[in-house]
Parts: C-alpha cells; structure tokens; sequence
C-alpha cells in the first residue's frame, strides 16, 4: 500500500492533483479492498474540492494591498509586486503601494527599483522617510548609496522675509467675513 501512504503524504502537502491521481489509482489497482475504497474515495472527494475552489483575484486596491501584504509575508515577491502593480497602474499616487513595491524589489535585491519606489513614495508621503530609515525589510538596501540619499532629510526651505511676503499676500476670507 506504499500507493496510498504516497497520495496520503501528497494530501499533507496540499498537493491535490497528485494525491488524486494516487488515489485513482489505489482505486484501480486494488479493486478487491471495499474498505479502503471508502477511505480513497473519502479523500478523492476532498482532492476535487481543494483542486476545483480557486481564490477569487483581488478587485479592490485595498483586497490588493492586502494580498500583497500577504504574499510579502510569505516571501512570494513575484505574486506581491504583480498585485502592487494593479495598484499603481490604478491609483499611480499611492505610496502606500509604492512603499511596498520597495519593500519586495529590496527583497529580491533589485536596488535601483526598490530606490526608485521608496524615492516616489517618500515624494507623496515624507512620512516613509521616516519608516525607510527603521524598517528590516530594507536591510538589503542599507549600503546602497541612493538608498542612504533618499533617506537624508530633504533641504530646509529658504529663509523668507516676512514682512516682505506679507505684504503680497492677501489675507485669507472665512465664511463668516463673506
């Protein structure tokens, strides 16, 4: 019965095809065991289940950022970044997704895209910045001079002289000077 502890440790292993071939083929092999046909077709049935449901792909920019969340977690980078890509090509001033495009690249060591992301992100929301500078994810970009250039604090604006600006500038009316 080595056939049916094989389709029972593909079962383990979710990988619901195989089991189910090995299952069939318990079946066919060995028609005389009533008994263990129940078992086998017990378990067909799960294998066509598992086989047949397919997750439904992620039609929001939230259901997207968070299955990219989730593919990050799971070190799936490619499925993250193709989730964050609907997200950019939809809405191509999120730099929440931007962010995370610069998390996965960094952790596909694709320095120039992470840095390219993270610069767009930090652009939109100067917050990153801050984040970048802590987060673990972007370890691998750490002794990446552009990396270290995106994450130096932007220039302090000029000095103005107020008097003078105050001056050009009319006073803003509320709703109650109308």
């Amino acid at each position: 019965m080595a056939l049916y502890e094989r389709a029972l440790e593909a079962l383990q292993r979710h990988e619901y095809e195989t089991a189910g071939n090995l299952l069939e083929s318990v079946l066919r092999q060995y028609p005389e065991e009533k008994e263990l046909h129940e078992r086998v077709r017990l378990y067909l049935n799960i294998c066509q289940r598992q086989a047949t449901h397919r997750e439904t792909a992620p039609q929001t920019i939230d259901e997207r950022l968070y299955a990219a969340t989730l593919a990050i977690n799971g070190a799936k980078y490619d499925q993250a970044i193709a989730h964050l890509r609907l997200v950019r090509d939809e809405d191509p001033d999120n730099d929440h997704a931007l962010y995370m495009l610069a998390v996965a690249h960094a952790q596909r060591d694709e320095h120039a895209e992470a840095v390219a992301h993270l610069e767009r992100a930090i652009a939109l929301n100067p917050e990153n910045r801050a984040l970048a500078r802590h987060d673990p994810d972007l370890e691998p970009l750490r002794d990446d001079e552009a990396f270290r250039a995106a994450l130096e604090a932007p220039p302090a604006p000029p000095r103005v002289d107020r008097d003078r600006d105050r001056d050009r500038r009319r006073p803003l009316k509320t709703r109650s000077a109308r």
